[in-house]
């Protein structure tokens, strides 16, 4: 790459955030200690942000979503980030919640990621899970069945607009009984409803 290639190949790119290694592969760099001169260069002068060590942006108005699914990978924003979005609950949470391979709670430039655990087998099954602007986030069933199996006994404040059908095509991944005869509730409480 040429010198002025660098930074323009960041730019060039729909990431809003970049780790340390998504730059080496950008820049096709073995990760020498010219990278992290060049990038510690960017962040001097503006042209970068850093966010936290071995994480970048573009600029200071990244998407958060995006970081929450960079930070630890696998992972993919769920539980009350898009039920709330969603309207399946009405409560207000400034947190971000993902699912990932550990739990964990970070504040990061004043947001604070909240990480759930997941099994690996459920982690890394993409059934309801859709890709937007470079992030991982779970459709409504999927944030509902995920909370269903991290909470015994959680409230739901409006289940009209879930569709059923999705809900019990993904249901299987979790292979919980608990979780099956909890959905099946909620199925016949939405239906006496209507």
């Amino acid at each position: 790459m040429k010198k002025g290639d660098y930074l323009a190949a960041i730019l060039r790119s729909n990431k809003t955030v970049f780790s340390s290694k998504d730059i080496v592969l950008l820049w096709q760099d073995s990760g020498t200690s010219a990278t992290w001169v060049r990038l510690n260069y960017y962040v001097k002068k503006g042209a970068l942000y850093r966010i936290r060590k071995g994480f970048y942006a573009k600029s200071k108005e990244y998407n958060k979503l995006e970081l929450a699914t960079r930070v630890f990978t696998p992972s993919y924003v769920s539980f009350e980030t898009v039920l709330a979005k969603e309207g399946l609950i009405f409560q207000y949470y400034d947190r971000i919640f993902i699912a990932s391979y550990l739990k964990r709670e970070l504040t990061i430039d004043g947001q604070t990621y909240s990480y759930k655990k997941m099994k690996d087998g459920i982690l890394m099954n993409s059934i309801g899970i859709e890709h937007i602007n470079e992030t991982s986030v779970a459709i409504k069933e999927r944030a509902l069945l995920d909370t269903l199996y991290v909470n015994n006994d959680y409230h739901f404040d409006n289940v009209r607009s879930v569709n059923w059908d999705n809900v019990f095509e993904i249901l299987p991944i979790y292979d919980n009984k608990r979780m099956s005869k909890t959905v099946n509730r909620w199925f016949a409480l939405n239906k006496a409803f209507k």
